[in-house]
């Protein structure tokens, strides 16, 4: 069988076409991935993002893989809001290190209203250095992502993590449909969306294939789709429960297959290579990169976890002959009829 050469995106995908891409032959969902990646994007060129915490620790939410949950028991210990003087000063190092993407992550389960004069400066700050502004702020109300889409970001990331299937057993406190209103929210503001999900959270291919079908079928396709890798942390749920198990690191040629099927599916969006490359060999990151991923967050931590640091990913650069992105490809998603 040979996979649907794809170069517009369409939104009326299957489960039972995305589970045959899954099952194509390696070689074969490698040349059409990356087939249909040179066909939107420019070849050999992946984007520096970095990543910072605005706000650890102490979230409500009970989100299996995260270590800034308030239920976890990773010793974590909550921090306040970061001063917009202290965020402006991290995006200038992330910008001097060759970022051209400033993501901020705050560990709420929403923002509260009395927050958000600061993460609009914040907003405006980065943006008049020259950086594409992304924010992960939780659920939105409507009215909080019209706040955001005014003062100019670029993205919101909120992701569904897995399949509707297998969301509850990660995640009790919200549903997978309460995710899908904030994206909708998102959408409506304007506002380019950023989502993605986990790998690695013990669940099956099945839920791999529902995972990036939910995504697929979208009215309108994430711009930003991150696939991440679990850090199965202890005090965790999934790391207590995945730790020194073989389900503690997914198959790398299986993350390999489920990036290759997301730049399919989704192909004028850009895939994120996101958390978990610290655990990655140089050889699945590049595959990754043929695979279709065309981002990376770099520096030496993601959020509250450890990261490839700019070094490592330098030398890797040097010897895939890939370059840093200078500026992240604006496209318009076009929607099947």
């Amino acid at each position: 069988m040979n996979a649907p050469c794809t170069l517009t995106a369409r939104t009326d995908w299957t489960r039972e076409e995305i589970a045959a891409l899954f099952d194509l032959p390696f070689g074969d969902l490698m040349f059409e991935a990356q087939s249909i990646h040179r066909a939107n994007f420019p070849r050999n060129e992946v984007q520096l993002s970095t990543l910072l915490s605005i706000k650890t620790g102490g979230c409500p939410e009970d989100c299996g893989y995260c270590n800034q949950s308030a239920h976890a028991e990773s010793g974590l210990k909550a921090q306040k809001l970061m001063s917009v003087q202290a965020v402006m000063q991290a995006a200038a190092q992330a910008k001097d290190a060759g970022s051209s993407r400033f993501c901020m992550g705050a560990a709420w389960r929403n923002p509260k209203d009395r927050d958000m004069p600061a993460i609009v400066e914040m907003v405006k700050g980065v943006r008049q250095m020259g950086m594409e502004t992304c924010m992960t702020l939780g659920m939105l109300s409507e009215s909080q992502a019209e706040m955001l889409a005014d003062a100019g970001l670029d993205y919101y990331n909120h992701n569904i993590d897995t399949s509707p299937e297998h969301y509850e057993k990660v995640i009790t406190t919200r549903t997978f449909d309460d995710r899908l209103v904030t994206l909708e929210n998102v959408r409506n503001s304007g506002i380019n969306v950023c989502s993605g999900g986990i790998v690695g959270m013990g669940e099956t291919r099945e839920d791999r294939v529902g995972f990036l079908h939910a995504l697929a079928v979208l009215p309108r396709h994430p711009e930003s789709v991150p696939i991440n890798a679990l850090v199965p942390v202890k005090g965790t749920v999934l790391g207590n429960m995945l730790a020194d198990t073989p389900l503690a690191k997914i198959d790398e040629i299986e993350f390999v297959r489920t990036v290759a099927v997301a730049r399919i599916v989704m192909p004028q969006s850009m895939v994120r290579l996101s958390a978990g490359r610290e655990s990655m060999s140089e050889a699945c990151q590049a595959l990754c990169f043929m695979a279709g991923a065309n981002s990376i967050f770099t520096g030496d931590k993601l959020l509250t976890t450890a990261n490839a640091g700019d070094n490592a990913d330098a030398a890797l650069f040097a010897k895939l002959g890939v370059v840093p992105m200078q500026a992240e490809v604006k496209v318009e998603l076009e929607a099947a009829e």
